[in-house]
């Protein structure tokens, strides 16, 4: 209490962070599972993707600790710094070598990064800042709104270069949720959506036009989750192996390392096809478990956020658990057949660097974020403590 009155900051939410660690630790268990047999044949290592995704874990903790350490302001202040790097990969990185389709990896030695994961915080960042800098003025169209959708849709545009249909629509979702918290005008929030839509359907329809081929695999994503049969060995083949692992899993799983479809059936099953996995080897009662789990860090980075006395603090710290939020939705969405899939990975579960990279960089804020929250609320219960001595010092003087 001392300390919390001498003006240093508050503790970490420890629930949070705990939890943080155990979403991570269960994902480097997991990737194991679904990547051993297919590392096996392609590398003569069991443990190659697990090694690379550990390096990745050890070097977000430590990230994640040292800017837990900071004060969330700093980032208010040279987010710019994250910002204008990350800008310039993505014009560079669209012409870099094509991986299953897409141009959106650069090469560092054996390892890759991918700057889509970092324009996520970095747009968090800007956003926040912007957005609590406007104030009351963001509710005018012109001087609030429209520069935050310029901005926005600025980021969209240079991802669907590479092209990234998933990971645009993570990133238009989580802003629109910011613009939301920020206090935007709602009839202008609907108006400016309403045309947004149509131009990106127009420039989508321009797109398919110019290029058939390269959006014939998104058509075909499309026709697999309304009819999976239809074409069982081509487009259908990974849904359809996505539910096999599910079915096969039932109420309580096969056991852990015991999955089937992982055995060379279905396609990166230790990268976006990782909870149909986790269904088939701890069934319907564990990935129900887990479910809950992450709905608990969800739910507790939500009341973070909230807490926060600074309206930079809530909107970044809303802005990072809607990210996390959304992006589990469409994985878990598209491997389940509950809507079309398009390829993102489950934050903290999926294998790859970048990804759990940057969420544990997000977590690094959050974290700090809830340093602020701790302590504005250590220093209410200090206030309220000290009046009630004061007046029952006060009635025993009078006595």
């Amino acid at each position: 209490m001392k300390a919390t009155q001498n003006g240093s900051r508050g503790r970490p939410d420890f629930l949070l962070l705990i939890l943080t660690l155990l979403l991570v630790g269960f994902g480097l268990v997991m990737v194991f599972s679904a990547s051993s047999s297919v590392a096996k044949v392609s590398f003569d290592d069991s443990l190659y993707f697990i090694k690379r995704q550990f390096i990745f874990a050890a070097m977000g903790t430590f990230i994640m600790l040292f800017m837990m350490n900071l004060r969330y302001q700093v980032y208010r202040k040279s987010f710019m710094l994250l910002f204008i790097p990350v800008i310039i990969m993505l014009m560079i990185v669209p012409f870099s070598q094509s991986i299953n389709g897409a141009r959106s990896w650069f090469n560092i030695g054996t390892l890759g990064l991918q700057p889509t994961e970092l324009a996520k915080l970095a747009l968090i960042l800007y956003l926040g800042a912007l957005i609590s800098k406007k104030d009351e003025k963001f509710r005018d169209f012109k001087k609030g709104l429209l520069p935050v959708i310029i901005i926005v849709g600025f980021i969209c545009t240079l991802i669907m270069m590479q092209p990234d249909l998933g990971s645009c629509l993570v990133i238009a979702s989580f802003a629109g949720i910011m613009i939301l918290a920020g206090g935007a005008n709602l009839k202008h929030i609907f108006v400016a959506g309403s045309v947004l839509t149509v131009l990106a359907a127009a420039a989508v329809s321009i797109w398919m036009a110019i290029d058939p081929k390269g959006w014939q695999y998104r058509i075909d994503r499309f026709t697999a989750y309304t009819d999976p049969l239809a074409d069982p060995l081509g487009s259908g083949w990974q849904l359809l192996s996505s539910l096999q692992a599910l079915g096969h899993g039932g109420i309580t799983g096969t056991g852990f390392g015991e999955s089937v479809q992982k055995l060379h059936y279905l396609k990166y099953a230790y990268n976006d096809f990782i909870f149909s996995i986790i269904g088939e080897e701890f069934g319907f009662i564990g990935s129900t478990i887990f479910l809950l789990v992450y709905l608990l860090f969800l739910w507790r980075g939500l009341i973070v956020a909230l807490r926060c006395p600074d309206q930079y603090g809530t909107i970044v710290g809303v802005g990072i658990v809607s990210l996390f939020a959304i992006q589990a939705f469409i994985n878990i969405g598209g491997v389940t057949k509950a809507i079309p899939m398009t390829g993102v990975t489950l934050p903290f579960i999926s294998y790859g660097g970048s990804s759990l990279l940057v969420c544990l960089m997000c977590m690094g804020v959050l974290l700090s974020v809830s340093r602020e929250s701790n302590k504005a609320e250590n220093k209410s219960t200090n206030t309220a403590s000290n009046r009630r001595t004061t007046t029952a010092t006060k009635r025993t003087s009078s006595l």
